[in-house]
């Protein structure tokens, strides 16, 4: 099985921290007053939130480093960057405060490097752990009508689609 997709690495670093445990949320920027989008969003029990920017080829992580952001937040505890394991040898390109997730063939997640924590970030107030919920809520009910329309498209039953 091919894990290079980013959304095969986003379903398995979002299985790495556990949605069980911690709020998982793609593509964040929106309410937050963020100054760049967030791949995945983890917000944590303690209420610190977590940056995973997902990389799958070499290309992409040398754009990433000319980013003026520099993924640089109050309101991100640790960064984080989720890269197939043929990128593994490429984590010089990588900055040095950010922690490294490495996807293996098998679809396990790896942690190579621990992120340094950022010691300026602090918790999420109530208000932006409830708006971070309301898109978490948003992202299921768009995902939900979008498989009932190719269910519908493809003329099957939705359980059919769920099973692909």
């Amino acid at each position: 099985m091919n894990h290079e997709t980013c959304q095969e690495i986003e379903c398995a670093v979002a299985r790495f921290f556990d949605p069980r445990r911690n709020v998982i949320v793609p593509n964040v920027w929106w309410g937050l007053d963020l100054n760049h989008e967030c791949d995945l969003f983890v917000l944590t029990k303690a209420g610190y939130a977590y940056e995973v920017e997902i990389k799958t080829s070499k290309a992409d992580l040398k754009a990433d480093a000319r980013k003026r952001h520099n993924h640089a937040s109050k309101k991100i505890k640790r960064l984080y960057f989720a890269i197939p394991e043929k990128l593994e040898s490429c984590i010089d390109l990588i900055p040095g405060r950010a922690g490294v997730l490495v996807l293996r063939p098998n679809g396990a997640v790896k942690k190579l490097r621990e992120a340094e924590p950022n010691p300026g970030a602090r918790k999420l107030n109530e208000k932006e752990s409830l708006h971070l919920g309301q898109l978490c809520s948003m992202r299921i009910w768009t995902l939900k009508s979008a498989l009932l329309r190719l269910a519908a498209m493809k003329n099957i039953p939705l359980q059919e689609v769920l099973d692909l």
